[in-house]
């Protein structure tokens, strides 16, 4: 994926350096904001996706809108777990405090900071994400956005991020390193209705869960493998998953895979 790095109008110094630094790093142009338009940059330069530090962190801008870090559902559903009501996925994982999970699909980080808060301080999330500008976000927006409470950010806090592809990733880790290991390929067939996705699908990788990719993750695991498909997807069956959990009207499930070592 092509991408120009850029600032927001009249960046501070420490903004425009970091800019400077990252777009270095990563041997990527570094534009000069000026009065260009990020329209304008795109059409410039030739590129669909720009990558603009501003005062109030990256951004990522398409065509179909722009993407930044938020916490999305995650705040809602961490509020219903406070009040004693259930999650599908904190269910389907069946998340203690302490416990580990690699999520391989890191993506918006969503079901990492939803999980990372079930696991609490004691607890271990790491998020692989294959996308460089989406883990950047997500790094950078972990590591730096403030919930509204205490334990909304040091759940934030507590996930690590990394830039990998999963299989080749999983490859190198050893035997039942994580409690569980989670699956959310949700670009595979995206919900075209939903507009704050759109910014970023043409960042995400689109590939399904391989079967070489299931059985390093069948290694890693301590307990059980969870997968978030849509309702009644084929992908359970392909996959060997017959244990599921999901709302009656919801249009998403959770396939279960128990681990036997």
């Amino acid at each position: 994926m092509n991408f120009v790095i850029t600032t927001g109008y009249h960046p501070t110094a420490a903004t425009e350096q970091a800019a400077r630094e990252f777009a270095q790093q990563l041997n990527v142009e570094f534009v000069a904001r000026n009065r260009n338009s990020l329209a304008a940059i795109q059409k410039n330069f030739h590129v669909d996706v720009i990558l603009l530090f501003s005062k109030q962190g990256p951004l990522i801008y398409t065509d179909d809108g722009n993407y930044f870090f938020h916490l999305s559902m995650a705040e809602l559903r961490i509020k219903n777990l406070k009040n004693g009501k259930h999650d599908h996925m904190i269910n389907a994982m069946q998340l203690q405090p302490g416990m580990s999970v690699l999520d391989c699909t890191l993506g918006l980080a969503t079901d990492a900071i939803v999980a990372s808060f079930a696991t609490g301080p004691s607890g271990k999330v790491t998020g692989l994400e294959n996308s460089l500008l989406l883990a950047f976000i997500a790094k950078a927006g972990l590591s730096g956005f403030i919930g509204e409470s205490p334990d909304i950010t040091a759940a934030l806090r507590q996930i690590e991020v990394i830039q990998a592809d999963s299989e080749k990733y999983l490859c190198h880790v050893p035997d039942e390193s994580y409690d569980i290991v989670y699956f959310d390929p949700m670009f595979r067939q995206p919900i075209q209705s939903s507009s704050n996705l759109k910014p970023i699908r043409l960042l995400a990788d689109k590939r399904p869960v391989s079967l070489a990719l299931l059985a390093e993750a069948k290694r890693v695991a301590r307990k059980r493998i969870v997968l978030k498909e849509m309702q009644g997807s084929p992908e359970f069956e392909r996959l060997g998953f017959t244990q599921f959990v999901g709302g009656k009207y919801s249009s998403v499930q959770y396939g279960i895979m128990e681990v036997q070592h």
